[in-house]
């Protein structure tokens, strides 16, 4: 699954991977966005396309549509997504990318649960396939938006069963296009997705469990 992650580099180092400055309609802004640990319940910047162009939103990282009386999910699996009753208009209409820098994951080892920083080997940030409710602009609480998860495979399975659906930068791209159908999409999920082998792993400091701490402490291995 992918219930926490990092997204701390600014928002056109993950841009320049995608895109040029033509296809999007994102203002030049080379701060870094500094969150090292993003959690389900909070606006996270989200890319999609519309009109042609890429936009990038602060949207509520959570879905729960009127007649869901739970707490909101936030993943979405990809091997159901694309024909269930609560996610097939997503996936139809509302796909869009989620990048970051990594995220984490928990694996019980004794009597604590330890945390892990999953990241890419080569470096390169990660765009994780996301869908959610149009219009992202006004995506309220309720209605925001998902990471779709895939069943993890390799060495990743040791550290837990189901992983973020993870896409190329070109696959990640064809995947926002809006005249990219849903059986489309299923193919690039099936596709497009970076191989388990591309990334490595590391156990964090378990201050990253509270969702107050911020820092690259988080991210870095324990030694």
């Amino acid at each position: 699954m992918c219930g926490r992650f990092a997204q701390a580099q600014s928002r056109d180092d993950y841009l320049t991977l995608l895109t040029g400055e033509n296809d999007r309609d994102i203002p030049w802004d080379p701060l870094p966005l500094a969150r090292y640990n993003v959690a389900p319940g909070t606006k996270v910047l989200l890319l999609y396309e519309q009109e042609a162009k890429l936009r990038l939103d602060p949207v509520f990282w959570g879905y729960a549509p009127a007649w869901w009386h739970k707490a909101p999910l936030i993943n979405a699996r990809v091997e159901t997504a694309a024909t269930s009753r609560m996610f097939k208009p997503l996936w139809q209409h509302g796909r869009a990318i989620c990048f970051a820098d990594g995220w984490f994951e928990w694996k019980r080892e004794g009597d604590i649960k330890q945390p892990w920083f999953i990241h890419r080997a080569d470096g390169q940030p990660i765009f994780m396939a996301a869908i959610g409710k149009r219009p992202f602009a006004q995506a309220n609480e309720h209605e925001g938006f998902l990471i779709v998860t895939s069943a993890a495979d390799k060495g990743l399975v040791d550290i837990h069963d189901r992983r973020p659906l993870v896409l190329s930068p070109e696959a990640a791209r064809e995947w926002l296009r809006q005249d990219t159908d849903s059986q489309q999409a299923q193919t690039l999920a099936r596709e497009g997705a970076v191989a388990a082998q591309e990334f490595v792993w590391h156990p964090v400091t378990r201050a990253v469990g509270n969702i107050k701490n911020q820092g690259p402490e988080l991210i870095a291995p324990l030694t």
